[in-house]
């Protein structure tokens, strides 16, 4: 069975939401992805981390893999070989979008078209040691 990594949730405001969440998570550090144009913060839950994440400037990457809708963004599922998994869910039917595989905010990372289905964007996931 796969494991959620984390849970992407886009905010307009990323000091404000740590420290309402911070009530509920604890703390978390804030990292800048200047090449990407995010700022992200992630708080460690029992099960699952839970990713913040506040576009910058020059974000038109990270814009056009994640859209601009505010609030829950992506699962994240952790992969033992990122590339092994691209092929397992291409044959699945899932579209990996241009420019992945790529180093992210969790180590070696891909991202899929939005699902017709339910229309979550998926990630995987092969976390740095």
């Amino acid at each position: 069975m796969k494991k959620i990594d984390h849970i992407g949730i886009i905010v307009t405001d990323l000091e404000a939401a740590v420290t309402k969440l911070g009530v509920l998570f604890g703390k978390a550090e804030i990292k800048e992805l200047p090449d990407v144009g995010l700022r992200v913060a992630e708080f460690h839950a029992a099960n699952v981390a839970i990713e913040l994440l506040q576009y910058t400037q020059n974000a038109e990457f990270a814009r056009r893999v994640m859209g601009s809708r505010i609030g829950l963004n992506h699962l994240s599922i952790s992969v033992d070989d990122t590339d092994r998994s691209i092929g397992e869910l291409r044959g699945a039917g899932f579209v990996p979008m241009e420019g992945f595989p790529r180093q992210g905010a969790h180590g070696r990372v891909a991202f899929f078209e939005p699902d017709a289905v339910t229309g979550l964007l998926f990630e995987i996931c092969k976390p740095s040691s």
